[in-house]
């Protein structure tokens, strides 16, 4: 039996899950990553338009994360399976600069307490795809945060797949409607609970930035701030400020940390910010030997 660890990323092709890949693949891992679209656009995750390196040691792979029979097949045999995916705004904002819906009905929507998901993930027959139940079909935070990272969760279970990462947050945020870190809870809960054979790890990140994307680098240092003036003010305004009055972290050093969780079967469950940090330098202190 191979003793080559073998790796899953939904959402590899992504901001933090190619970070992932790149992580994996400096352990020597056998890495499989699962998109839309396959390979990144680079210049969109990196600062160059060129694949790097170690891309060329990554299975890019093309499957819908709502068509669980497109990805299923690439599960298996894995031992690690992570849901790198996930939406920070929702689309109603469509509908209003097309003139279907009005901007303070599509705000009272946006805000909304409540929106439909799919069908439930722990009942969907095996063959059936995740539908939106919004009647205009829209891709909601329970569509996209909660229940395809439940379905993946039940996929990866069904072929033993030993341990599950879901990319979850620290917070949520003012300007965000409180679904947001709602739906991401929800799906550790569900997903600690009814697979209770496959190891779980939540990493809470908060704001994520990194020098080839540029938009990050004010966002982060604004965050800062935030998470300076909550230290300062003894976290009083914690629940309000979110993820907003926590320090950021660069991409990297929460890949690196998500792959060390994966590597350390003792880690399970949320992971916080100061434990991803630990995480992040362990790793590193294994490169340095």
């Amino acid at each position: 039996m191979s003793s080559v660890k073998k790796i899953v990323v939904c959402g590899g092709n992504g901001f933090l899950g190619s970070r992932i890949c790149k992580s994996a693949v400096a352990r020597g891992w056998d890495v499989t990553s699962i998109s839309r679209s396959g390979e990144p656009q680079w210049s969109s995750v990196t600062s160059s338009p060129s694949p790097p390196p170690w891309a060329h040691k990554v299975t890019w792979e093309r499957a819908d994360i709502l068509k669980p029979s497109t990805y299923a097949p690439l599960l298996k045999n894995s031992d690690y399976v992570v849901h790198s995916m996930g939406i920070l705004l929702e689309a109603d904002y469509k509908g209003v600069i097309s003139g279907r819906e009005s901007p303070i009905k599509g705000l009272q929507r946006a805000f909304s307490s409540n929106k439909a998901g799919s069908q439930n993930p722990l009942t969907r027959k095996s063959d059936e795809d995740l539908k939106s139940q919004e009647k205009d079909g829209q891709i909601t935070y329970e569509l996209m945060n909660r229940d395809s990272a439940i379905t993946l969760a039940k996929e990866a279970n069904s072929v033993g797949v030993k341990s599950f990462a879901y990319v979850s947050a620290a917070g949520g945020a003012p300007v965000l409607p409180g679904r947001y870190i709602q739906t991401k809870r929800e799906a550790e809960s569900t997903i600690a609970s009814e697979f209770p054979n496959m190891r779980p790890v939540f990493i809470r990140p908060p704001m994520l930035w990194d020098s080839s994307r540029t938009i990050t680098i004010p966002l982060a240092a604004a965050t800062g701030l935030g998470a300076v003036f909550n230290t300062v003010t003894g976290g009083i305004f914690g629940g309000i400020m979110g993820a907003a009055g926590v320090k950021p972290l660069k991409a990297d050093l929460v890949a690196e940390a998500l792959v060390e969780a994966l590597a350390d079967e003792s880690v399970k469950g949320p992971v916080e910010v100061k434990e991803i940090e630990a995480l992040a330098q362990k790793a590193w202190r294994k490169g340095m030997v």
